[in-house]
């Protein structure tokens, strides 16, 4: 039975058997009987590799941080998180440059808190947006779900990956990612995606 640990561009933690190409946490979301209410702990919201200095851990160990996985860094940018500032030092910088903050992580992570969250509903704050205006890498949504904004087309997305694209929708649509995070896609922050060759 997979663990409710995979998180989608919708910023829901679902329980899926697919791997994901990256980690990170939100605090504590977890006690012994698995996923409580709450979806987030602190506004340090981060993607990190799945695999960095030989570090090994027990997932979802009371007490510990909850370890969620995302498909790419695409969905974990739609979801609110942002790259880690240890594990992936580099992308952390170029993330960083490309949005233009240049005060304390806190103080980037509590701007990006405001655009990714409705406080005490513990969900997912949305945006409207023109689509020819979104940058590769951002997500809308579809009435089929969740899409990535790559090229001139959306690839849906399912909880096992992409599927085959579609063409970019004309007019209004609902955005995903948030504010920040689309800032750092338009200044040319480049995302590793997962899709298919």
């Amino acid at each position: 039975m997979p663990l409710q640990n995979r998180v989608q561009p919708t910023s829901e933690i679902i329980a899926h058997p697919a791997r994901g190409a990256f980690m990170g946490n939100r605090g504590i979301l977890h006690d012994e009987h698995g996923l409580t209410r709450r979806r987030w702990r602190h506004k340090a919201w981060v993607c990190c590799l799945t695999r960095f200095k030989g570090r090994k851990r027990p997932l979802m160990v009371p007490g510990h941080y909850t370890e969620l996985f995302f498909h790419d860094e695409a969905v974990a940018l739609a979801a609110g998180h942002r790259p880690c500032g240890e594990c992936r030092r580099t992308a952390y910088r170029a993330f960083l440059h490309a949005t233009g903050h240049s005060g304390s992580i806190s103080e980037f992570d509590t701007i990006l808190h405001a655009a990714r969250a409705i406080p005490r509903r513990f969900t997912q704050r949305r945006y409207d947006a023109e689509a020819a205006t979104l940058p590769d890498g951002a997500f809308i949504l579809t009435e089929a779900g969740p899409a990535l904004i790559w090229h001139d087309a959306v690839c849906p997305f399912r909880p096992s990956g992409y599927a085959t694209p579609q063409p970019r929708p004309a007019g209004h649509v609902t955005v995903l990612t948030p504010l920040p995070s689309l800032k750092a896609l338009r200044a040319g922050y480049i995302p590793q995606i997962g899709l298919p060759d």
